[in-house]
């Protein structure tokens, strides 16, 4: 069965770049990143990577962990590790799983075999610290995901996480939030977005970022 927003994201122990994993003690109390890519020595693979190391600092100032995945061997990871450093000019400082014998891909439903009976495709899981699955994206293997996008999700979720408010289509970090229908009484709307609001309609009802 496949995962839903929301499940427990399955422990795992695997063979990784950097040695053995145990994912939720590797984990801890951090947001993860998880993503799985067709194989080692391709191009697309080779820029998402890229990217994912470049964004580095940007993860680490929302404590988020990046660990990436497929099913070739660790020693394999390792070679092409020095590739991608080499050819997208960053440090990977990111653990790559070696999932040889397939137990992530399964567990995390990875191979679709209408797209390969053997290689995992493009998914990405956003885990928060609790363990819960919070953010799950398939992409097929042709097509190289966007990152802007996952941090931008991830922004989101943290905010409300910590407010009770709800984001727009396209929303950015500073930009104006939802007020969520469930809160009508105008007493606790003052209290709880002091701010204000301006509503174009009943039901939409928008207000400043609240930690901004």
């Amino acid at each position: 069965m496949s995962l839903r927003l929301g499940d427990t994201a399955p422990d795992f122990e695997q063979d990784s770049s950097i040695g053995r994993i145990r994912f939720h003690e590797w984990a801890g109390d951090s947001w993860v990143v998880l993503f799985s890519h067709p194989a080692d020595f391709t191009p697309v693979c080779t820029t998402e990577l890229g990217l994912t190391a470049k964004l580095k600092s940007e993860f680490d100032k929302r404590n988020v962990k990046a660990i990436a995945l497929s099913v070739d061997p660790a020693e394999k990871h390792v070679d092409w590790i020095k590739d991608i450093e080499e050819t997208q000019k960053t440090v990977v400082g990111f653990p790559i799983i070696a999932d040889a014998d397939k137990t992530v891909a399964t567990l995390y439903d990875m191979i679709h075999p209408e797209q390969s009976e053997t290689m995992t495709v493009r998914s990405l899981f956003v885990i928060d610290p609790k363990k819960k699955v919070r953010l799950i994206i398939t992409y097929p293997m042709s097509t190289g995901r966007n990152f802007d996008e996952v941090l931008r999700v991830i922004d989101a979720l943290q905010l409300t996480d910590k407010y009770t408010v709800a984001t727009p289509g396209n929303w950015r970090d500073g930009d104006d939030v939802i007020i969520p229908l469930s809160i009508q009484d105008e007493a606790v709307i003052k209290q709880k977005y002091p701010k204000g609001y301006t509503a174009p309609k009943p039901y939409l009802r928008l207000t400043p970022q609240p930690n901004k």
